[in-house]
């Protein structure tokens, strides 16, 4: 099986061609490498996947958002399945510069929609997040749950590709699962992401910032688990039978939550880390952020019961992981 992956040099896209290549799959990952952070940790987690893949592993440097760059460089390739995990990330980022997310989330999740389509791929999977649920007061978020309340761009984005993603199944019955990440980390992860700037500022003696005084929980699932949650999913396309999918699809298009349907108080996390680094923090509280939500938690009954989804990564297990990998790759 050939999979193409975009987002191929991003945190749950260069792990996931590193266990599609361990397993004997062919990728074709594809990235544009651009500096909403670092372009040398995109390019160092791309060698991690390619000395694993060797022949197997193709890199092309692109943006996908550009639909006739893309449909040129993938034309003489056979491609199985495709799993979109490409995006611009980062809901803060959003207010600052709208036009990226428009570019990259729509238009170019669009584009691959219409890659799919004209190849007559077996399945799509692409990336969906929590953030479409808002801020909400019922928990666990259900993919039963409506969801048309953004209180981001970038929540907003990402529902818009779950429903052009259903116009797609239905009009031409392209198989494709959709899943809400909830709160990723681990090794290789996102400069941007709380879990690096906390591990960052304690090991440097530096303030973290704690938004909304600390009243944060967040459901947060180790990379690894993430991983096996997108391969279940890439394995079983949801079929044509007229029934009804997780998300409410008549169509082959389901929905799912992944995450580790465990929320966790922030200054739980915190004291997790500062325990890995064997430092204490330094706290500046801050108010919530625009586009901030209080709390995630993660209802994932669906894919267990239909992919057998079982996350096992605790955060006593996980934050040390990420804390030994950080201090191993920054040599602190």
């Amino acid at each position: 099986m050939k999979v193409l992956i975009t987002g191929a040099a991003g945190f749950i896209g260069s792990a996931l061609a590193k266990s599609l290549l361990d397993r004997g799959e062919s990728v074709i990952g594809i990235d544009d490498f651009n500096d909403y952070y670092s372009p040398q940790l995109k390019r160092d987690r791309v060698k991690a996947w390619q000395d694993v893949g060797r022949n197997k592993a193709k890199l092309i440097a692109l943006d996908f958002s550009e639909k006739d760059a893309l449909a040129a460089a993938v034309e003489a390739e056979d491609i199985d399945r495709i799993v979109h995990v490409g995006a611009q990330a980062g809901v803060r980022y959003s207010l600052q510069n709208p036009a990226a997310y428009a570019r990259s989330n729509l238009v170019g999740h669009l584009n691959l929609l219409e890659l799919a389509r004209q190849r007559d791929v077996s399945h799509m999977v692409y990336a969906s997040s929590s953030s479409v649920y808002g801020s909400r007061d019922k928990v666990p978020f259900s993919v039963s749950d409506r969801v048309d309340h953004p209180v981001s761009l970038y929540a907003a984005t990402k529902k818009a590709d779950e429903l052009m993603s259903e116009s797609y199944s239905h009009l031409f019955r392209i198989p494709q699962t959709g899943l809400r990440f909830f709160t990723v980390y681990g090794p290789w992860g996102r400069p941007d992401m709380m879990m690096w700037i906390f591990t960052s500022k304690i090991l440097a003696g530096e303030p973290i910032p704690v938004f909304n005084n600390g009243n944060m929980m967040r459901d947060f699932t180790y990379i690894d688990d993430i991983v096996a949650g997108v391969i279940a999913a890439l394995d079983n396309p949801p079929a044509d039978d007229g029934r009804s999918k997780p998300g409410g699809s008549l169509g082959p298009h389901a929905i799912y939550n992944i995450g580790n349907s465990k929320p966790e108080k922030l200054t739980d996390v915190i004291t997790a880390i500062e325990t890995a680094c064997e430092l204490k923090a330094v706290i500046d509280l801050k108010p919530m952020q625009p586009g901030d939500v209080p709390r995630t938690f993660a209802d994932i009954s669906a894919i267990k019961a239909d992919l057998g989804y079982q996350p096992t990564t605790s955060i006593e297990s996980g934050v040390p992981q990420f804390v030994d990998w950080y201090r191993s790759y920054h040599g602190a």
